[in-house]
Formats: structure tokens, C-alpha cells, sequence
């Protein structure tokens, strides 16, 4: 486990995973970068109804940011962010700005450039790094074949973005971008309340319809380069399977981070036990009883992560005072995640 070094004094905390070779209240918040020309460029608009989206925003149509806050909402955010830009070129500035805004847990923008979505990856991968974990949904452009969002996401390749597709479409049926499904999915990763549920099978309000279909080959395709689908069955549109793109380590395929309910374990564990930490050990001497304390409290956490069926187990958690430094406390355990149930096979055996 890499440590950095910081001097202030706080609860840190890093992370590393491997793949097991054998066999309303809780919402969360979603900030959105998007060109608006009727609000300040670079000032964030926290908005909780879509009556205070078009105040803000103006009504927009289509894919407008207005549009954006509002399938986020219907589809169970808490509250949006929102931070106006005045063209295309303000996307890494309010990305960096947003990056130091706390209760941010899902990030989206208005863009399909593939640059612009590394450089929101990156500004999602360096707040997560100082304690504020979050994850970005982005999507492809109208029309954009299986391939290459294939290619996008290998591009991206981060356990913290989630690439949507097919694109939308407009009440008349004609095709758009991705950009209202991203924000959809968006609304629905923000409703959930137990990280451990797989999107798959989630719902998608307010969307009018999708610009294509995927046969089977297809999706099985998307799934495994890192594409999360949706569909379109009896009306309704849904979440195939929810998953990051994150699909190879040093040029290796890599499935430990696929599952998208993997990353949203980690940044539940992992913040539960640091917040628990800080608040009940903000002043405390670094002596065996405290360590024994803190042992404790952090065993009390996980025990109660297992009876939620978030995790499955945990093992080998150890307090320990740092050798170099003797303010420093060491904690460490391992935890095994709670996997989505995605498939039931059916062997059926008939006597006549």
C-alpha cells in the first residue's frame, strides 16, 4: 500500500484490489459541467427541481443543460450541481473547480470529445484521491458504432467512468447523442442506497427513446471492452449491466474493477470507516489501548457492512504504530465485495 506523505492531521486512506481467481434520504448529489449562455460562467448552482433549472438556465431543449439536470432528478438524484461554462474551452477549469466541492458523488458533462472526458476522468480520479470519491458518467456521439465506443472506453480505462451507450432520441424518433442517457444513468447510480445492487435492470425516466438497439453479440461486445448498455423493452427503457471502463492494468486485460458495484463498495467501506474514525478519535494518544480502540471501532464497521450484505467478509485487521512515526497509526484489513447477481442458468431435466 502507497502512502503519501501529508502533515495535516486527518484519517487517509488508499486502496488496492485482486480478483478472486477461484470459483430519498442517502441520495446523492450529481454535478454537472455544461455551456450555458443565460447563467454566470463558472459560478456552481446547486438545484433541486426543474423549475429552478429553467430559472436558472433558461428551458433549453433537447440536450441543454436544463435538460440534463432534469433527467438527473427524475432519475433519483438528490440535488445537481451545476456549474455553467461560457464555451468549450472553460470544461478543465470548472472541472478543477468542481474537484474541490465536497457532497459530489456522481460527475457529468455536456461533452462527447473524447479529451474532454479524459480530462473529466482525471479531475474524478484526483478528487477521489483526497477523500472526496466519485465517479463520472459520459457518453458517445449520435450514431456512434459499437466499436468505437469500444475504443473510447478503452481510452478512458479508469474503474471511475462509466461510458453509456446506444444515444438517445427526440420525441420524434430521431437520433441524439448520449449525453440525456449519461445523465440518466447518472440519476440512477445517485438513487441507489445500497452499493452493492447492480444497475442492471434500472429503469431510465424521462427518456424518449434510444437511437438504436443492440443484438446480443453486440452487448456482449460492449460489456466486455467496457461499455455500459441500455435498452429498450415494452416501453421502457433500462440498464443492461452496469459497468466502468476500466477493463486492463499496464496494457493487461483486467476484469477485477468491471463491475461498477466494485467501485461504489469501496466508496462506501472505505469512507464509513474513515468518517467513524475521525469522529471518535480526533484527539487520542497513539497507545496500545487506542489501537486496540480503533481496532475495534473498525471491526464494528465492517460487521455491520456484512449484515447490510455489502461485503461478504473481512480478515487480517491490524492497528499498529508507524516505526518512522510515532503519531502516525497504521491500520490495515482486507474485505471481500458483495457481487451483483446478473445471471440465473436453468438446467432443466425431463423424464417422459
Amino acid at each position: 500500500m502507497s502512502m503519501t506523505s501529508h502533515e495535516r492531521p486527518g484519517v487517509y486512506s488508499s486502496y488496492d484490489a485482486s480478483s478472486v481467481i477461484s470459483g430519498s434520504d442517502g441520495r446523492k448529489t450529481v454535478g454537472l459541467v455544461a455551456v450555458n449562455t443565460q447563467a454566470t460562467a463558472g459560478t456552481p448552482v446547486t438545484v433541486t427541481s426543474v423549475d429552478q433549472a429553467v430559472s436558472a438556465f433558461g428551458a433549453g431543449t433537447g440536450e441543454s443543460m436544463t435538460d440534463l439536470i432534469r433527467l438527473a432528478l427524475r432519475n433519483g438524484a438528490g440535488k445537481v450541481v451545476a456549474l455553467p461554462i461560457a464555451d468549450g474551452e472553460g470544461y478543465q477549469d470548472a472541472f478543477e473547480q468542481m474537484g474541490a466541492l465536497e457532497d459530489i458523488q456522481v460527475m457529468i458533462c455536456d461533452s462527447t470529445d473524447q479529451t474532454v472526458q479524459q480530462a473529466l476522468r482525471d479531475a474524478v480520479v484526483q478528487a477521489s484521491q483526497t477523500r472526496m470519491e466519485r465517479i463520472a458518467v459520459v457518453a458517445g456521439t449520435k450514431n456512434e458504432a459499437s466499436q468505437d465506443l469500444i475504443q473510447r472506453a478503452k481510452a478512458i480505462n479508469s474503474e471511475r467512468v462509466v461510458l453509456v451507450g446506444p444515444g438517445g432520441a427526440d420525441g420524434e424518433g430521431s437520433a441524439m447523442s448520449g449525453l440525456t442517457v449519461a445523465a440518466a444513468v447518472a440519476g440512477a447510480i445517485a438513487a441507489e442506497t445500497d452499493p452493492a445492487l447492480p444497475l442492471g435492470g434500472a429503469v431510465l425516466a424521462g427518456l424518449s427513446g434510444l437511437e438504436q438497439r443492440y443484438d446480443d453479440n453486440t452487448l456482449d461486445a460492449l460489456i466486455q471492452g467496457g461499455v455500459t448498455p441500455v435498452e429498450r423493452v415494452g416501453g421502457q427503457v433500462s440498464v443492461v449491466r452496469g459497468i466502468t471502463t476500466r477493463t486492463t492494468t499496464e496494457g493487461e486485460a483486467d476484469r477485477t474493477w468491471r463491475e461498477l458495484s466494485t467501485i461504489l463498495i469501496v466508496d462506501d467501506v472505505i469512507p464509513t470507516i474513515r468518517s467513524a474514525l475521525k469522529s471518535r478519535f480526533q484527539r487520542s494518544k497513539n497507545t496500545e489501548q487506542t489501537r486496540g480502540s480503533i481496532r475495534s471501532q473498525v471491526i464494528l464497521e465492517l460487521e455491520n457492512k456484512i449484515s447490510r450484505e455489502v461485503i461478504t467478509g473481512y480478515d487480517n485487521v491490524t492497528v499498529t504504530a508507524d516505526s518512522a512515526n510515532p503519531t502516525v497509526c497504521l491500520v490495515d484489513f482486507t474485505f471481500t465485495v458483495a457481487h451483483g447477481l446478473n445471471q440465473i442458468w436453468l438446467s432443466a431435466h425431463i423424464s417422459i
